[in-house]
């Protein structure tokens, strides 16, 4: 019994809520902390570790099956210490274990399974496991009784597989930084190639079911098609770019009614969701589509990333203004809520659109978004849409008029109306869990999205979101002692790990703000959260950074993160961010620290580029030297708003824009001498420097001027 409640167990203290699903199992679970490990050192018994989040299907699932079974849980507490550890709030522990499962099996997820030796080093493993043997693979409860077998008559042999896997781990673990690193362009090319053989022509995107939408993927094309120097590789970029986004905007994994974006797509064409929604993908997708939006002049993009963006502001926003982490794939039916399904919040019988809509908008919806009466899944699998329908674009607007005669316009109203409707009728429904944790790293990707959608969008309430998380963070998630960020927030209860992964982003989103607002108490707090980062993380001996600080002692490795998956690694961000801040304040020092970082990651980079797109383009910004763009003036003076506006609408990856305005003199005058001799020209029409290293040309006045100058 723990606080008070008879059938909880001590996950029921724990602020997590994917820790607190699990708090009335019958498994006597320990999260992630010393008494487990003593009690498994003391009892001599090994460790099962169950990773996971609490908006993941598939832990739902396991947990259904496994956990609250009562046979397994006596299995479990009696041959075993079990350990939940939720991956959100320990990042650390999930990339050890999680490199250990991939190198062992060949892939990898959530939940993930390890079983470990109270020393915690690992010796098997894996993801879901059904509950009884199926289709070849071993079930949950065989596995448990034979590796509780094997426990007692092989230790010697499990302790030794565990000590050749744990020095495995780290010779990967650890950095080579003598391998050469080729020219970025030549890096550049093979990820090209690559991406080019790997490009889905049909649906777009990039291979085939299931397809994820890869942001850092796109990040690489936009980077290539506004700086490569063939033409053709320009061109390419871009049309795989926007084909990709165009695929997702239509598709199924795009929530037309709520807005925002589902996790993934179970299909190659975008169709069938898996349907949880993440911060992370709200970030980096309504970024995608903002640029894609400064490069095309279709309106489907700026539509898509508002559409995102309001998801955010409306259903993932703390009342202080940070942003919550993410919401569940599963909720209860309508009919009847205590049966949970996936994606029950986000289906439509025929019957249910035909009452909502009447006869008329039923009709025009269902001919835009494919509607069927039997059901539009055509491969349901898990039998959980039935007569049920996943909206999706299957006919534009125009295609629309064209087959019912009537004007486009008109068309796009009606569903626009319809879809207003829907969400009205979708808020009486049970709602997906939400997990209202605030985590650093997330907010950080978050500001940044509304920074670049209050430039390019021009929503100055964008501004104002990314400005409400940004002080959230400083004022709740910082430890004031001693300046080091948190890893989360909930409930009052600041958990103070923060990884390298939340510096990053936090600076990087910081770095977006300030562009934005010119308000130089971001820059300010960006320069000293990278000074703490370089002092918590920095390998000194092969460059780039660890992603924990070394500080907790039950972490058998230091990791670096080396490939851009759902989320970028910390270390591509950092290559740009120290770029962005060297170029700003004129620090040598962070350009340098920025090579040694990519440096760190040569071997990956040469063995499998577009593992780290990401990387590849901020790589761009180690060649050369980027372009710094000086505004000179009040924020009124005449022409200002004008000239900023002609910085913003253009895509630029590399160039970094500073206001020199009276709160800008005092900051950057003292630190960089160019700044400090620029005349002062209060009352007068602003001026436009355009400059590399702080070599500049002639300023201008006027929009016009300044477009010429920024021209390739």
């Amino acid at each position: 019994m723990h606080d008070g409640d008879p059938k909880a167990n001590r996950l029921i203290s724990e602020k997590s809520p994917y820790l607190k699903q699990h708090a009335r199992n019958p498994v006597d679970w320990f999260p992630w902390a010393e008494e487990a490990f003593d009690k498994a050192r003391r009892e001599d018994k090994p460790i099962f570790l169950s990773v996971g989040y609490s908006t993941c299907h598939w832990c739902h699932v396991m947990e259904r099956e496994a956990f609250t079974d009562p046979e397994i849980a006596r299995i479990l507490n009696a041959g075993f210490v079990p350990i939940k550890v939720d991956r959100e709030e320990r990042p650390d522990v999930d990339r050890v274990y999680m490199t250990y499962v991939q190198a062992s099996t060949g892939g990898g997820g959530w939940p993930m399974s390890v079983w470990l030796t109270p020393e915690l080093r690992p010796f098997y493993g894996g993801t879901y496991f059904p509950i009884e043997d199926s289709h070849g693979r071993p079930g949950f409860r065989h596995l448990l009784t034979h590796i509780a077998a094997l426990w007692g008559d092989r230790r010697d042999q499990i302790h030794g597989q565990s000590e050749r896997m744990l020095a495995a781990l780290a010779a990967h673990a650890r950095s080579e930084e003598a391998v050469h690193l080729p020219p970025a362009g030549e890096l550049r090319d093979q990820a090209f190639n690559q991406l080019c053989a790997d490009f889905d022509e049909v649906n777009g995107g990039f291979g085939g079911a299931p397809k994820f939408p890869r942001p850092a993927t796109l990040e690489l094309l936009f980077d290539l098609h506004a700086t490569s120097p063939d033409p053709r590789q320009s061109g390419e970029s871009i049309r795989m770019a926007l084909a990709a986004l165009r695929g997702i905007a239509a598709g199924g994994i795009h929530d037309l009614v709520g807005g925002g974006f589902h996790r993934y797509s179970v299909d190659a064409g975008w169709r069938v969701p898996h349907f949880e929604k993440m911060l992370y993908d709200q970030a980096q997708l309504s970024c995608a589509f903002i640029t894609a939006s400064q490069l095309s002049e279709d309106p489907v993009f700026g539509a898509a990333a508002r559409s995102a963006l309001a998801y955010v502001q409306r259903d993932m926003t703390d009342p202080e203004g940070a942003f919550y982490c993410a919401e569940d794939a599963d909720s209860g039916r309508p009919e009847d809520p205590a049966v949970h399904a996936e994606g029950a919040f986000y289906v439509w019988t025929d019957a249910e659109l035909d009452a909502i809509l009447g006869p008329e908008g039923a009709a025009l919806l269902g001919f835009a978004c494919g509607v069927r009466p039997e059901g539009n899944v055509e491969d349901d699998r898990s039998g959980e849409f039935g007569g049920r329908n996943i909206l999706y674009r299957a006919h534009s607007a125009g295609e629309c008029a064209t087959a019912l005669g009537l004007p486009a316009a008109v068309v796009s109203a009606a569903l626009e109306s319809a879809f207003g409707r829907l969400l009205e009728a979708r808020d009486t429904r049970p709602r997906p869990f939400r997990d209202d944790k605030v985590i650093s790293a997330w907010n950080g990707l978050m500001i940044s999205a509304f920074a670049r959608g209050a430039q390019v969008l021009g929503d100055s309430g964008y501004a104002l979101s990314a400005t409400r998380a940004a002080s959230f963070l400083r004022d709740r998630l910082v430890d004031p002692a001693t300046g080091r960020l948190a890893r989360s927030y909930r409930g009052g209860v600041r958990d103070d790990r923060g990884f390298a992964e939340d510096y990053a982003l936090v600076i990087q989103g910081l770095l977006d703000l300030y562009e934005t607002t010119f308000d130089t108490v971001w820059i300010e707090w960006a320069v000293g959260l990278q000074e703490k980062q370089d002092e918590l993380f920095w390998d000194p001996a092969a460059g780039g950074y660890f992603e924990n600080s070394g500080d907790d002692p039950n972490v058998v490795l230091r990791m670096k993160e080396d490939s851009d998956g759902a989320e970028p690694s910390s270390n591509s961000v950092s290559v740009r961010n120290l770029a962005r801040l060297s170029a700003l304040l004129d620090r040598a020092e962070w350009r340098v620290r920025a090579g040694r970082t990519a440096a760190a990651f040569a071997r990956q980079l040469c063995r499998a580029p577009t593992a780290m797109p990401q990387m590849l383009a901020s790589l761009g910004w180690l060649e050369g030297s980027p372009r710094q763009i000086v505004l000179l003036g009040e924020p009124e003076a005449e022409g200002a708003p004008a000239m900023v506006a002609e910085v913003w609408r253009r895509f630029l990856p590399r160039r970094v824009l500073m206001r020199v305005d009276r709160r800008g003199r005092e900051f950057f005058g003292p630190r960089i001498p160019f700044v400090a001799g620029l005349p002062d020209r209060d009352g007068a029409p602003a001026a436009a420097y355009v400059c590399e290293n702080f070599a500049c040309r002639l300023p201008v006045q006027d929009p016009a001027g300044l477009a010429g100058l920024l021209h390739p």
